[in-house]
């Protein structure tokens, strides 16, 4: 692989047209990855979807029966226990006195304040969780208020492989997710609230391209949609919620190729898309990525 770095910039465009050329050939979030006669799956996620969602494209389904583990951004069955719900609230919120209004400037907490009381949640309820937690929160009852109830892609074939008996492991110990909410408002906290309601006065348009990007595989248009804004406005809250978690999950990954075994690996589909997605980084490393 090392002649990758030794390439011309001519040839390092030519690669990257070739990639847009790839991943907009066919339909479904879905790649089999492969290095020498190794292979493994790799599909996009969204985390919760309508029941309009279902069924899920084949190639999915395709993966998970060729696979003889499926490997999450996290172990999904621990995330919905009661004890992890706890952890995350107990983590996630200000022990101390402080309250939300105390650490955003007054702009944004005005904002805040009007979109809380035009959805007619309590302030109280929600003053005491830390603004990353906060951004999560907001982000998810704006969802579910736009129909967003079904379980999401994750959560679906967990629950297949526990009831297949197929084996699961995941890129994110439930402890180290809450760890990135924690980091994502430490030093940001304007910024993640600014981020997630701005995020929810465009959810309505966006979801759509979303949904309709993730469904039909289209990763360039992933990217101009979701990441291109979102890493000129908010560049260190990118870093951290994407770009950073995908160097690490990108050694776990190449280690997969090492065993006997064929891996499905699911992961939000954002984690896929654009030069820094796991998709162009594993091409640039030299690995062969065919759509399903």
């Amino acid at each position: 692989m090392s002649f990758i770095k030794k390439m011309s910039f001519i040839t390092k465009c030519a690669l990257a047209l070739l990639t847009i050329a790839t991943f907009q050939t066919h339909a479904a979030s879905v790649w089999k990855v492969s290095s020498g006669g190794n292979t493994l799956y790799l599909g996009g996620t969204i985390h919760v979807l309508t029941a309009e969602d279902y069924p899920l494209p084949a190639a999915y389904d395709k993966a998970y029966q060729a696979a003889d583990k499926v490997v999450f951004e996290t172990n999904i069955s621990a995330m919905s226990s009661h004890n992890y719900q706890k952890k995350m609230i107990d983590q996630l919120s200000f022990t101390d006195g402080t309250t939300v209004d105390q650490v955003i400037d007054p702009k944004t907490y005005k904002a805040l304040k009007e979109y809380l009381i035009d959805r007619h949640i309590p302030l109280e309820k929600v003053a005491t969780l830390k603004p990353s937690f906060l951004a999560m929160t907001l982000s998810i009852t704006e969802l579910r208020s736009l129909g967003f109830n079904s379980e999401g892609v994750d959560q679906y074939y967990s629950k297949k492989a526990t009831l297949d008996n197929k084996a699961q492991t995941w890129l994110e110990g439930p402890q180290e997710q809450i760890d990135i909410i924690k980091s994502l408002g430490e030093g940001n906290e304007t910024a993640i609230l600014e981020y997630s309601l701005q995020d929810i006065e465009d959810m309505p348009e966006s979801i759509k391209a979303l949904r309709k990007n993730w469904r039909d595989g289209n990763m360039v248009a992933m990217a101009d949609a979701t990441i291109t804004n979102f890493k000129k406005d908010y560049p260190k809250i990118y870093h951290a919620l994407l770009v950073n978690r995908n160097k690490n999950w990108l050694p776990k990954i190449k280690a997969m190729f090492n065993d006997d075994s064929t891996e499905f690996v699911m992961v939000g589909a954002m984690h896929l898309a654009g030069k820094d997605g796991l998709l162009a980084q594993l091409q640039e490393s030299g690995y062969k990525i065919e759509r399903l």
